[in-house]
């Protein structure tokens, strides 16, 4: 599995999973788990934050992506901000993301594809209030090498799994940079 870019009709770019040359909307929940093994990081600081953060960013723009961006350090933000189009509606969504990720240390993708899977509603399930607890695409773990939890990344703005693939891709290129 891949990840690759590909233009929609208005010329802009979007990021999916190309696997056996087939594009895949919606990863499996096995390379989920792989893709945050895949994506630890070496270090946690404010250089690390900004260079993630500068990427989303450029990223958003010359996509237009109206999405809500923000860093946790721990349960502490320590960035946000809203591209162009965005609202501040979306930070419900990123800090709802965000506590899921929090509360499992999983990305809250993988966690809505699980209670989907297992057919099961997720806030009742783990009797967490729906107004603090978003289990959709859009929050990422950060985890330091030795798998420590540190903090995590919440976008919102665009599907569910666009906003994970916005994340995660970002985050590889930094990491391979």
């Amino acid at each position: 599995m891949q990840m690759v870019e590909s233009g929609d009709l208005r010329g802009r770019r979007s990021i999916a999973f190309k696997r056996d040359g087939l594009m895949q909307d919606i990863p499996s929940l096995e390379e989920l788990m792989e893709e945050q093994r895949s994506l630890v990081i070496p270090e946690f600081n404010y250089d690390f934050v900004w260079e993630l953060a500068s990427r989303l960013y450029r990223r958003a723009r010359e996509n237009e992506f109206p999405v809500a961006i923000e860093i946790r350090h721990g349960s502490d933000p320590i960035f946000s901000m809203l591209a162009p189009g965005a609202t501040i509606d979306n930070f419900g969504w990123t800090r709802r993301k965000c506590a899921v990720v929090h509360r499992f240390h999983r990305s809250s993708l993988f966690m809505k594809l699980e209670a989907q899977s297992k057919n099961y509603d997720f806030n009742t399930r783990f009797r967490l209030p729906p107004e603090d607890f978003a289990a959709g695409g859009g929050g990422v773990p950060l985890i330091l090498k030795g798998g420590a939890f540190i903090g995590s990344v919440g976008i919102s703005g665009l599907p569910d799994v666009h906003d994970h693939k916005l994340i995660t891709g970002c985050l590889a290129e930094l990491l391979a940079a």
